[in-house]
């Protein structure tokens, strides 16, 4: 099973860094790119525990639906979504949050299974690892840009 870790440091408050990577709203922006947007469940502002979404985007040419669920939530240290429906045959998408004495480190744990068996394995080994790993990357670039300034104030809710 393929496993991408990623650890992202952030200068700002870890309470601020937790929201944006729930934020639907971010997330949204962060994959303009696809084309992706939320069309079931949560579709706006934070979602938390035992919550889903569905996310509709255009990948590789094609557009795929994928629901996820907030399976654990300790706020403001870790939370997990892992798929419900979609295109792979699972994942689960750990997010962890760490005090910095000058900011937080945000640490994704991303572990997913590819259907279709050893046609899957080879895509992740050709291209699907790489990509997915673009993907959170891309995503960790948007966070760290709007928390580490005052942009996380267009897209967190005022309380």
């Amino acid at each position: 099973m393929p496993r991408i870790e990623l650890r992202t440091y952030i200068k700002a408050d870890k309470n601020i860094v937790f929201d944006l990577s729930r934020s639907i709203d971010l997330h949204k922006i962060s994959t303009e790119h696809t084309n992706e947007e939320a069309i079931d469940g949560v579709t706006e502002g934070l979602i938390g525990l035992n919550e889903t979404v569905t996310w509709r985007a255009k990948h590789f040419g094609i557009y795929q639906t994928l629901t996820s669920k907030v399976t654990e939530f300790s706020r403001p240290k870790l939370f997990t979504d892992e798929m419900v429906k979609g295109a792979f045959k699972n994942f689960k998408h750990v997010h962890q949050f760490y005090d910095l004495d000058d900011g937080t480190e945000l640490i994704d744990v991303f572990e997913y299974q590819s259907p279709l068996g050893l046609l899957g394995s080879l895509a992740d080994k050709l291209f699907l690892k790489q990509y997915m790993t673009g993907l959170l990357l891309k995503r960790n670039e948007t966070i760290k840009e709007f928390a580490e300034s005052e942009k996380w104030r267009e897209v967190l809710p005022k309380n």
